[in-house]
């Protein structure tokens, strides 16, 4: 729905068109420049002197010379972009000897504003304001005091009037090029506000990615690691029983790399359909099945609510990575599994009895960081720590209602 909506009517003003984004790009190729735009300016510019020396036959008619002014400041447009300020005072300084040699006004004029309007917007303001009041000052110096020296012969002084109409002309361009400026930042701001974000969601997709791999092979590998030494202690003594130890790591290995797959495969492309729902509380009786390969009995009490997919997912992993500590870190082989729920909140309450073998009952690492971001991402709780009477227990607390509800 998103890039639906960025691809309707209002995409471009919010964000920006795309050859003005190319435009803006803060390291553009060196190589380019804008051609086709300036040949179109210096058609522009010439053709239109020309009417326009047509219109002012008082003034001095154009030559070679004038023709000369008019294409350097035009061809100076070229480098707008690389180099805005010299092209802004560049072009005010070919108008100002153009005028003062007192060829027509018309189009050159254009290139000024072209001119400025780069500097301005690529966050030269100064620059651009001082060429234009350094045009300004020196046309008002020509047409109210040095007309008499310079040509045309028999030239009269300009009017306050026609000096404020050129200054007025210079204000609008100075305001056109801010509101452009100014625009153009809001375009980059919005394009960096939207790369961020994107940045943002693809860090937490990576984050979901290794949480959800973390607690599908620290499980699995627990309980090939536990069978694994059983059939090792086993293989001599009693092959049978060394022979079911081996089938609980087959089953075991199979079963985690169906899962890695199905995680794996978000990134295929997006937007892809899991090829197998993802696991929930559904598949707890699975789960303590697994335990019991492992040598750990589970008792679970409870029957858990109807729950979205991500609470269901979050509720699965954390009761089995609760779990995969107990086999891992403590020395008991009983735990319990409790669900609870009043109608706003599950609750899941996971004990052992501890001791603690090798380090904490309830793990070290990831494993609990884990835990608290699922439950955190949900607006759930988690505790977990040692119990008064010995033993350990992680306590989780997961509302039923999140914005998957919505």
């Amino acid at each position: 729905m998103e890039e639906q909506r960025e691809r309707g009517p209002a995409h471009w003003w919010r964000y920006g068109p795309p050859w003005w984004n190319r435009a803006a790009d803060p390291e553009p190729h060196p190589a380019r420049l804008p051609w086709r735009s300036t040949v179109l300016l210096t058609a522009f510019v010439l053709v239109g002197s020309n009417f326009a020396a047509h219109a002012q036959p008082h003034r001095v008619p154009l030559d070679g010379y004038a023709r000369v002014l008019l294409l350097v400041a035009s061809v100076l447009l070229l480098w707008r972009q690389r180099h805005p300020v010299t092209v802004a005072f560049g072009t005010s300084g070919v108008a100002l000897v153009y005028l003062a040699a007192g060829y027509p006004y018309g189009p050159v004029f254009l290139t000024v504003a072209v001119g400025c309007f780069s500097a301005v917007v690529t966050g030269h303001r100064r620059a651009a304001w001082a060429a234009l009041g350094l045009l300004w000052a020196g046309h008002a110096l020509v047409a109210l005091w040095l007309y008499r020296r310079l040509p045309p012969q028999g030239d009269r002084a300009a009017s306050v009037g026609q000096e404020i109409v050129v200054a007025t002309w210079m204000l609008v361009v100075v305001a056109l090029s801010e509101v452009v400026r100014v625009r153009r930042e809001q375009w980059a701001r919005e394009r960096a506000d939207r790369a961020e974000a994107a940045r943002r969601r693809a860090d937490e997709e990576r984050l979901r990615i290794a949480r959800e791999l973390h607690d599908v092979l620290a499980h699995s590998i627990s309980v090939i690691n536990v069978q694994a030494g059983m059939g090792l202690a086993l293989l001599d003594s009693d092959p049978e029983q060394a022979r079911t130890a081996l089938t609980t790591i087959k089953a075991a290995s199979k079963e985690a790399l169906g899962e890695v797959r199905q995680v794996l495969d978000t990134l295929r492309a997006p937007g892809a359909a899991p090829r197998a729902p993802a696991p929930g509380l559904g598949r707890l009786p699975e789960l303590v099945e697994q335990a019991a390969a492992a040598g750990l009995a589970v008792e679970v009490r409870g029957t858990p609510p109807h729950l979205t997919p991500g609470t269901d997912l979050a509720a699965f992993r954390i009761v089995q990575e609760a779990l995969t500590n107990v086999v891992r870190h403590s020395g008991s082989r009983h735990a319990r599994v409790r669900l609870d729920h009043d109608g706003t909140a599950l609750g899941l309450r996971i004990d052992d009895d501890g001791p603690a073998t090798g380090g904490d009952a309830g793990g070290s690492g990831n494993g609990l960081a884990g835990m608290r971001e699922r439950a955190a991402a949900l607006g759930g709780t988690i505790e977990a720590g040692p119990r008064p009477d010995g033993g350990f227990r992680v306590l989780a607390v997961l509302p039923l209602h999140t914005g998957e509800d919505q």
